[in-house]
């Protein structure tokens, strides 16, 4: 029985892999820090879901506690780690940059560390498409440039993509970076646009657009994302032996045990079409407030996925409709009828 260490467990795709995980038979070992940038609440309720589940443990522990997680990595022997823990929002870096040095480079160099002295099958870790920028060519593609980050945030996950590298290739790690692309789906976060939206529409409140909602997202489901995630997972990238350059631009073209990839749905929608269908999902209208683009946001987000189709024969296919009709049911069930149920076990694979 393989055992998966995943950090940043009680998070929005933490959970859901871990589900995924134990359903496949694979023991899950969690760690979450629990911070407060979005409701505990709700990252309690999804440990809540994951607690009862034969082959589930979890520790309390902050990544950026060094001796900690060298004893867990040393203790525990994970055959493979998925790395999803991180400072999320690139709005807020903009207002705490410290948190993002200590959780997403700090954290992640602790990590990287325990896997070199208690080796690892394969380290998965979460980058994002935010790494893209300032980038107007699309659909983006991993061997496009991104050495114009517009957020703190988006330079710490190219930061990791780098630091990643650099220890495939000193010490043979074989280390993955996935690209996710604006993830929506049940016990999603509350500071993602879908879900303020979904609050406000349900209570006649008006939502607040951007740019004029000209804007375009590459929404992707979160069951599509875990797929993407345990089918690279259990692929650990070998030790090219061509003869082409480590320099080369593109990032499948180095002789370390690494690679990136995009996960996305490669259908950009734009943001008024997604609310027509979350409008849609609910059965009611949005009272729209528009207002100017903010600073780190970006106009569209597109994903190239033929790297991740071909070297793993997946490719997201959940529409926004069938997504949102998802998300809505339970975000309807969570605010509205879980004190009266609570022993119901809900999310997006059932």
């Amino acid at each position: 029985m393989m055992k998966v260490l995943i950090t940043g467990v009680a998070g929005f795709i933490g959970f859901h892999l871990a589900n995924r995980l134990l359903e496949d038979g694979f023991t899950v070992y969690g760690i979450d820090n629990l911070n407060d940038y979005y409701d505990v609440q709700l990252k309690q309720s999804r440990l809540a879901q994951l607690q009862p589940k034969l082959g589930f443990t979890f520790q309390h522990l902050d990544m950026g506690d060094r001796d900690p997680m060298l004893q867990l990595l040393q203790e525990q022997s994970f055959d493979y780690v998925v790395h999803l823990a991180a400072q999320a929002g690139v709005r807020y870096s903009l207002q705490n940059p410290w948190a993002y040095v200590d959780s997403n480079i700090t954290g992640f160099i602790n990590l990287l560390e325990g896997c070199c002295l208690n080796p690892v099958q394969h380290l998965v870790f979460a980058s994002s498409s935010s790494v893209y920028g300032a980038n107007t060519k699309v659909p983006f593609a991993v061997s496009d440039s991104v050495d114009h980050p517009i957020s703190l945030y988006a330079a710490s996950k190219k930061a990791n993509e780098l630091i990643a590298h650099t220890y495939s290739h000193l010490h043979g790690l074989p280390t993955t970076g996935l690209r996710f692309f604006t993830v929506y789906g049940p016990w999603g976060r509350p500071d993602m646009a879908y879900y303020k939206f979904a609050r406000a529409i349900e209570s006649g409140q008006p939502i607040d657009v951007y740019n004029g909602g000209k804007m375009q997202r590459d929404f992707t489901y979160i069951d599509d994302i875990v797929e993407g995630v345990v089918r690279v997972m259990l692929r650990p990238p070998q030790q090219s032996l061509s003869e082409i350059s480590a320099h080369s631009a593109h990032p499948l073209n180095s002789h370390a045990r690494y690679r990136l990839y995009n996960i996305g749905n490669s259908q950009p929608v734009e943001l008024m079409q997604f609310i027509q269908a979350l409008e849609r999902a609910l059965g009611r209208s949005a009272v729209i407030n528009f207002l100017p683009m903010q600073p780190g946001d970006v106009l569209t987000t597109y994903a190239d996925v033929s790297d991740l189709m071909r070297d793993t024969g997946f490719q997201p296919t959940t529409t926004i409709d069938t997504g949102l009709a998802k998300f809505v049911h339970w975000f309807r069930w969570y605010h509205q009828e879980r004190v009266s149920i609570p022993s119901v076990t809900y999310y997006a694979g059932h």
